[in-house]
């Protein structure tokens, strides 16, 4: 049931911002995240290079991201949120805060930390799933 809740958020936040699911994501990852390199991207979202180069290509049309030039490395852009973007990210964390507030208060705690304990568990079960480089 959790994780068909949890994909259940991400089809209705997705269709309430007029994005897919992989750019609600996408959007996710780089507000928790910040700006990252494509490269990154590409490999924390299991998507290839080409996947993503489209994906941020969508969410730059939607405006709710936009690819920045590394001032490090002329070679390189980071991904990051636009101010549209984190407006939307933060609305969306207003539903999820609303039915968070129908769990019992002294509840709260022991659900966030099961919650933390999945998903680590989850990331390190990936992490170490991945096939070695040819």
């Amino acid at each position: 049931m959790l994780i068909l809740a949890g994909e259940r958020y991400r089809q209705v936040l997705a269709e309430a911002i007029g994005l897919g699911t992989t750019e609600s994501q996408a959007l996710s990852y780089l507000e928790v995240h910040g700006s990252t390199g494509q490269a990154e991207l590409a490999r924390d979202l299991g998507l290839t290079s080409s996947a993503l180069t489209a994906l941020v290509d969508r969410l730059e049309r939607h405006g709710v991201a936009e690819r920045v030039a590394d001032p490090q490395d002329r070679r390189r852009s980071t991904i990051r949120v636009t101010e549209h973007g984190a407006t939307l990210v933060t609305e969306s964390h207003g539903w999820l805060d609303a039915t968070l507030d129908r769990v019992e208060p002294d509840a709260l705690g022991l659900v966030s930390a099961s919650l933390a304990l999945i998903a680590e568990d989850l990331f390190a079960r990936k992490s170490s799933h991945q096939p070695e480089p040819v």
